[in-house]
């Protein structure tokens, strides 16, 4: 949680009004796909990006675990490529606020990608995009079956 939602979290408001920036609904499609991610129960942002997905016509399997680590280990997620939540979807990992869009941008074609993440949470990405928050710049890195990473899609700050 960073430190505005902290600070929502402190004033009793709700930190799970994310999902609600207009950019996050440009590119929508009616192509409809099956998720399940592995999430804390603690983690507003989580549900924020969960809201996203529905949103883009995912449907999600809403897996609540007491410790992620174990499916990030699992799926082969890397240390430096981090989030707080991981999911699956077709055979493939996804870390992080990725945008539904890339994801669907990501099953729609025929290719050797078996991650995509976004490290870390930044602000203003889809989940993390509540009112007033600021909007970093943010890349989507994939990383295919032989592990090396590169950039899938760069986003700019406002």
């Amino acid at each position: 949680m960073n430190y505005m939602q902290w600070a929502l979290v402190g004033l009793g408001l709700s930190v799970n009004a994310y999902g609600a920036d207009p950019v996050w609904l440009k590119d929508k499609t009616e192509q409809s796909y099956s998720i399940s991610v592995y999430r804390s129960a603690s983690c507003g942002c989580c549900k924020g990006w969960i809201s996203h997905l529905k949103a883009h016509n995912f449907t999600v399997n809403d897996v609540v675990v007491s410790d992620v680590t174990p499916h990030k280990q699992r799926l082969g997620v890397p240390v430096n490529g981090a989030s707080c939540h991981t999911a699956e979807v077709n055979g493939k990992v996804i870390e992080g606020h990725v945008p539904a869009q890339d994801i669907k941008r990501l099953l729609a074609t025929e290719n050797h990608i078996r991650l995509l993440t976004v490290p870390g949470m930044p602000s203003g990405g889809p989940g993390m995009d509540s009112d007033g928050a600021p909007k970093d710049a943010f890349t989507v890195y994939a990383i295919d079956e032989q592990n090396r990473a590169g950039s899938y899609h760069e986003y700019a700050d406002d």
